[in-house]
């Protein structure tokens, strides 16, 4: 479920919730590395401790030995005093000569002649770079998982010249401190799982008492209606902002209840205007085609033509059929009727659509259909003027492209009857396809805006369907499907 979807109160009292989680993460978190770094801290300074107690240790050695104090006599200068300073001090220790070879240790695990614990030749690079003259590494133990530490620096004589490294090991021994920290985190873990049952208790209270005057005026909001007088909001002990709230929802009200007067009122007048604008509208799609009927006779009539009575009254029924569509429409809007009354006549559908087209003189529509009768139940004046809204839009739309071109279909698909107008002008809009379908929307310079509204209106009448694919600058395709009975 996503977050927004879910209620005011919900989302408050997880946010407390989670708050209180994340806080106890981050404190556990922060106590864990604390302790870490405080165990690196405690090692790193013993280790200093005892090996700074273990030079001295040295130093006095060598001030009191009677042996000359050299590199090649450190094992027999400490051969009976290393054990006692290993043991003052509890840590093996291990002395080596400048070459990296051990001369004497603590240990019994060493002895003289074993190389294998020789100090390498990049260790004892680094003591000598190092301006202490001392190095500390850190190990683990791959098998027994345990992590120590090796100091090496140098051993001086009286004269502060080198004669010998010293080598110690240091064990990082956590035990006891880690048994402390587990202890500390399961108190901490009881002390947390109170606070969060604390935390939900606080969390479910407040917020029902953040959202209790939230949702009051919410559903006062909810009930609030042009049709009704709408009541006022009371509320006590609310906060200053629900206060600030409520206000604003009563001046509403008071607001509303003026508006609602005064939009009855203007929609009555804009009811009235929409009438008009609807009725000069379809007055004028019949004029359209009459007036291009009679130029296209004017240009064509031929006194001599052995046809010119035929022609003529193909011309004379043309105009009968449009005047009649404008006397249906008048009488539909006389009866407050918004579309003339569908009349249900069977109709070859193919013929009515070539009708239809006889009104376009333009060269570049092109006619289309698989069957020569596809008979249906419609209206033929509603059919037709589906058909040249459709098409007129197309024209409209191929104004300015250099080679135009107008297809319309008729076919029969799956028991329903469907009409296509294809174009390839300049196409529609995204931001307008959620909107060419609304009643006074036009892209146009000119025109109502009603062709596409109404054409809609008539196909939803006849329980059918219109829809368009369209790219900009390619074309588009309406497409029309109307069941046949």
């Amino acid at each position: 479920m996503k977050l927004k979807k879910l209620s005011l109160r919900t989302r408050i009292f997880l946010a407390m919730i989670l708050l209180v989680i994340v806080a106890s993460v981050l404190i556990v978190v922060v106590t864990i590395f604390q302790y870490k770094e405080q165990a690196n801290d405690y090692h790193r300074e013993r280790l200093e401790r005892k090996e700074n107690a273990i030079t001295t240790s040295i130093e006095i050695e060598l001030r009191r030995t009677t042996w000359p104090v050299t590199s090649e006599n450190l094992d027999k200068i400490f051969k009976n005093r290393i054990y006692d300073i290993a043991d003052i001090n509890q840590m093996d220790v291990f002395i080596f000569d400048l070459n990296g070879k051990l001369k004497i240790s603590s240990s019994t695990k060493f002895t003289k002649d074993t190389t294998d614990y020789d100090i390498s030749q990049n260790m004892l690079n680094q003591i000598a770079e190092n301006e202490s003259h001392r190095v500390v590494k850190e190990k683990e133990d791959i098998d027994t998982n345990i992590r120590y530490q090796s100091s090496y620096s140098y051993i001086n004589d009286g004269y502060y010249k080198p004669i010998g490294i010293l080598h110690v090991h240091y064990l990082n021994d956590n035990n006891f401190l880690e048994q402390e920290l587990e202890e500390f985190l399961v108190r901490l873990t009881f002390v947390y799982l109170l606070m969060l049952l604390i935390a939900i208790v606080l969390a479910y209270f407040i917020s029902e008492y953040i959202t209790r005057s939230i949702k009051t005026v919410s559903d006062k909001i909810n009930q609030t209606t042009f049709e009704k007088r709408n009541e006022k909001i009371l509320l006590e002990d609310a906060s200053s902002e629900i206060y600030n709230l409520v206000n604003a929802y009563n001046s509403m009200v008071d607001e509303l209840s003026e508006s609602a007067a005064k939009l009855a009122k203007s929609e009555r007048e804009h009811a009235w205007r929409e009438m008009a604008k609807q009725v000069a509208h379809e007055i004028k799609n019949p004029l359209t085609p009459m007036r291009l009927t009679v130029q296209s006779f004017e240009q064509r009539f031929d006194p001599a033509d052995p046809n010119i009575k035929v022609k003529v009254h193909e011309f004379c029924k043309s105009l009968i059929q449009q005047v009649d569509t404008m006397s249906s429409i008048a009488s539909a809007f006389s009866s407050f009727a918004e579309m003339p009354k569908q009349r249900r006549e069977e109709l070859n559908v193919v013929e009515v659509v070539k009708l239809a087209l006889d009104i376009f003189n333009e060269d570049y529509i092109h006619y289309f259909y698989d069957q020569e009768k596809l008979i249906a139940k419609l209206d033929k004046t509603q059919l037709i003027r589906v058909v040249t809204n459709l098409v007129k839009n197309a024209i409209q739309s191929i104004e300015e492209v250099e080679n135009p071109k107008i297809e319309v279909r008729v076919k029969e698909d799956n028991g329903a009857i469907t009409i296509t107008v294809a174009d390839n002008g300049k196409g529609i809009a995204v931001e307008d396809k959620n909107r060419i379908f609304e009643p006074k929307f036009t892209t146009k310079s000119s025109g109502m805006g009603l062709g596409l509204a109404m054409v809609k209106s008539i196909v939803e009448a006849y329980n059918g369907e219109i829809s368009f694919i369209s790219e900009i600058n390619k074309g588009t395709v309406f497409t029309v499907s109307l069941p046949k009975k």
